[in-house]
């Protein structure tokens, strides 16, 4: 099953990520239900080591982070794949996703080393469409974000199905923080 942990954005950021997800042209907005910060990719798992990392996260105090916005963005240079919001990547946002990284390493899950640039997905751009050179301007009028410091939803496992039209994605877990 491909799987990642993430943490779920605010609910009270919900509505002005939709307004800026209305200035977007083309692409393929993010459901606003799974707007969300990857702390660990998974890739494809099998039953036996979810278990083992849903035991893991179980078993963990994953002290929960505040979410600060600092701007909107794209992934991809030149010829942007993404259009995010960047997050601070703040003392305790860092340490929490350590935190799950470990977890994940002790269910016998490798993980890459990949540099943190802690981000909500707003848009994709398929490879295929062409360049938008204006993105970045109109990004630009959009302004700073408009949300304030938000203390981040629990860590969440979730599942992602790969379609044509885009990811699916489903809730399997969340962790609250506090071992049970």
């Amino acid at each position: 099953m491909r799987t990642f942990l993430a943490l779920p954005v605010p609910e009270s950021w919900i509505t002005p990520l939709a307004r800026v997800q209305a200035h977007l042209r083309g692409g393929r907005k993010v459901d606003l239900d799974d707007l969300h910060l990857t702390l660990a990719f998974l890739d494809d798992q099998p039953e036996d080591r979810l278990q083992a990392l849903h035991e893991e996260l179980e078993a963990r105090a994953l002290f929960p982070a505040e979410l600060m916005p600092t701007a909107y963005g794209v992934i991809g240079g030149g010829k942007p794949r993404a259009v995010v919001l960047d997050i601070a990547p703040t003392p305790a946002l860092t340490a929490l996703r350590e935190n799950v990284r470990r977890a994940v390493r002790a269910a016998g899950i490798d993980l890459p080393r990949e540099r943190f640039r802690p981000h909500v997905t707003l848009a994709r751009y398929p490879a295929s469409a062409p360049g938008d050179d204006r993105l970045p301007e109109r990004l630009a009028r959009l302004g700073p974000p408009e949300m304030v410091p938000d203390m981040a939803g629990p860590v969440t496992l979730w599942s992602s199905v790969l379609t044509p039209q885009g990811p699916i994605y489903e809730v399997l877990s969340a962790y609250p923080g506090v071992p049970a």
